[in-house]
């Protein structure tokens, strides 16, 4: 049967007693909370290891409480609030950024639905909910935790947060847009957009080896998405000194800190669901012990997805330097949008001739023409556009440089010269001019001796 047929079965959701359900979100909470803690430790110390340094080995056996010692110290710090700012708006700009972070986690499977453990003496899933669309769920939750970022950097009445805000915004619409369309090819295949179905359909083999240009688009759009380096723009300390929280101080700064982080984990929860398998274990694990999916071992293989994956995110941000602005924006606009358009009418077309029941010789023939005449066809474009071009390109020498042309002083760039400096005229010719040249001078001074003679 085609996955476009197949019903949704989420009967063994909805079914829990309400202090299971409690427990079980105060499980999700809990394991993004320590997950959290683990990564800002991880994070100084495998930067710190890249670095050479020894990173934090204070608080705790091998500096393992520094994040926690760190939360405490901030929850101490005193609160401040800018004079101008737009009190009501201030304060509640790191809630809206905070919660939402914590609500993409409710579906989010950390084993088979089908697979009950028991809790108290009641059989319960290993997720806290599903739904038909949860997959949309995650999009629009991610879409309003930016707004608590964009609500900051207006309300603290100041320039700098105003821009980081904004940045984060522009940003947001960029990486979403692509991320999106890598999801849509994630759907096609698996013909649902539920949760655990999608990890169900990847039971013989894992969406990242079906869908590998997706699941680079979709790493990509999740650093821009989470403000990470080298995306980290809106909190560019070189030009904006701190971004959006400039003007926030104790737990306020805490809260933005938190969720930033827990969207860390977020994402690669979401990554981990859509490409790598979710809670199933690894091929040659699976491979020769039947009960690796089965019991409590699904969360150990989910921990260590999601932790391989945070482990990228430090490893980029102790690699690469940040990013310009406009780069930051041409790759999103002009790279990941399109490709990502493409690639999804691609992945549409193989699975119209899979229902077709084509064979896997003639989807790659038509593949590969299509890939093949998009190529030629491009080819053909640039070159009739370079040949319009020539006839348009000025004869003439470049032109003189203007060192104040952008209403500042600039340095020449190689290959060109500051126009000559106009000689400084000396004090005797200053005196010349101004008193009307040599003739005046000589014919005033002779009137006035002979006058003073007469």
């Amino acid at each position: 049967m085609s996955p476009y047929l197949a019903a949704e079965d989420l009967s063994m959701f909805g079914h829990d007693p309400w202090w299971l359900v409690v427990v079980k979100a105060v499980f999700c909470f809990a394991f993004l909370m320590v997950t959290v803690l683990f990564s800002i430790v991880w994070e100084r110390k495998v930067v710190a290891w890249m670095q050479l340094r020894i990173g934090p080995n204070r608080h705790g056996p091998w500096g393992m409480l520094q994040s926690l010692a760190d939360g405490v110290k901030l929850m101490l710090k005193e609160d401040v609030i800018v004079k101008r700012a737009d009190k009501v708006v201030y304060v509640l700009a790191p809630i809206v950024a905070a919660i939402p972070a914590f609500m993409a986690i409710a579906v989010i499977p950390f084993g088979p639905a089908d697979n009950e453990i028991s809790i108290f003496g009641h059989r319960t899933a290993m997720q806290l909910t599903d739904l038909p669309i949860a997959m949309l769920y995650i999009l629009a939750i991610a879409s309003v935790g930016i707004y608590g970022i964009v609500l900051a950097g207006w309300s603290s009445g100041s320039t700098y947060p105003l821009l980081g805000g904004l940045r984060s915004c522009a940003q947001m619409i960029s990486y979403e847009i692509a991320m999106g369309a890598a999801f849509a090819s994630v759907f096609l295949y698996s013909g649902s957009m539920s949760t655990s179905r999608i990890v169900e359909q990847q039971h013989d083999r894992w969406f990242i080896l079906l869908l590998p240009v997706s699941f680079i688009i979709y790493i990509v759009t999740m650093v821009g998405e989470t403000n990470r380096a080298p995306f980290d723009m809106p909190e560019s300390e070189g030009d904006l000194v701190g971004g959006f929280n400039t003007e926030y101080s104790s737990i306020k700064f805490a809260m933005f800190m938190l969720a930033e982080y827990v969207n860390m984990v977020t994402v690669s929860a979401v990554s981990t669901t859509l490409f790598l398998g979710g809670w199933r274990a690894p091929w040659p694990i699976s491979g020769f012990w039947a009960g690796a999916n089965h019991g409590w071992w699904p969360l150990l293989w989910f921990v260590i997805k999601v932790q391989l994956l945070l482990f990228f995110f430090i490893w980029l941000r102790g690699t690469l330097p940040r990013v310009r602005y406009d780069q930051l924006m041409k790759l999103g606009w002009k790279v990941l949008i399109p490709v990502s358009v493409v690639w999804l009418m691609l992945v549409a077309t193989v699975r119209a001739l899979r229902n077709e029941h084509y064979g896997f010789a003639d989807i790659a023939l038509y593949a590969a023409g299509g890939v093949l005449t998009l190529l030629v066809l491009s080819f053909l474009v640039d070159m009739f556009r370079e040949k319009a071009k020539e006839p348009e390109r000025p004869t003439a020498g470049p032109a003189a440089f203007d060192p104040m042309a952008g209403g500042y002083p600039v340095p020449p760039l190689p290959g060109q010269t500051l126009p000559p400096v106009p000689r400084r005229r000396s004090r005797r010719e200053r005196e010349l001019i101004v008193s009307g040249g040599t003739d005046t001078v000589s014919d005033g001074s002779t009137d006035g001796k002979e006058a003073s003679d007469g």
